[in-house]
């Protein structure tokens, strides 16, 4: 069983991904902490309410049985800041992926030959299915 199981991990490229999650965790958290400690306090200067992660519309506010204040609203802030979030963190991914993946190799450009309609390399002379020239 132990055996099957290590076959399965290996096969499957589940340590593969394991790591790929554990790393996009950690960047997720690097850019979070970069965009609550960097581009907030920025944004917040810039807006006259400051803080714009609470920012929302308040739907009700009252006192309840206990005589405790309460206030129920819709926190927009919230969500425009997890759009935020997504926004960077896609970036960062984006620009990793980008310098650490190998570039595709374009294809091999192909004709097709007119006698078999097979598939053949642009440069050939010969069809390889059917041994006719081609032009």
């Amino acid at each position: 069983m132990i055996r099957e199981f290590k076959e399965f991990l290996l096969k499957q490229n589940a340590i593969a991904l394991a790591i790929g999650v554990i790393i996009g965790a950690a960047i997720g958290k690097v850019v979070s902490s970069l965009v609550d400690n960097v581009l907030n306090p920025i944004i917040s200067l810039l807006l006259p309410a400051g803080d714009w992660r609470s920012a929302g519309w308040v739907l009700r506010e009252g006192v309840d049985a206990a005589g405790k204040p309460f206030v129920t609203k819709i926190t927009y802030g919230q969500v425009i800041g997890a759009v935020v979030d997504f926004v960077i963190i896609g970036l960062v991914v984006f620009l990793i992926t980008k310098a650490f993946l190998p570039k595709p190799t374009p294809a091999a450009p192909t004709k097709e030959c007119p006698q078999c309609k097979e598939i053949i390399p642009k440069d050939a002379t010969r069809c390889k299915a059917c041994a006719q020239p081609v032009p």
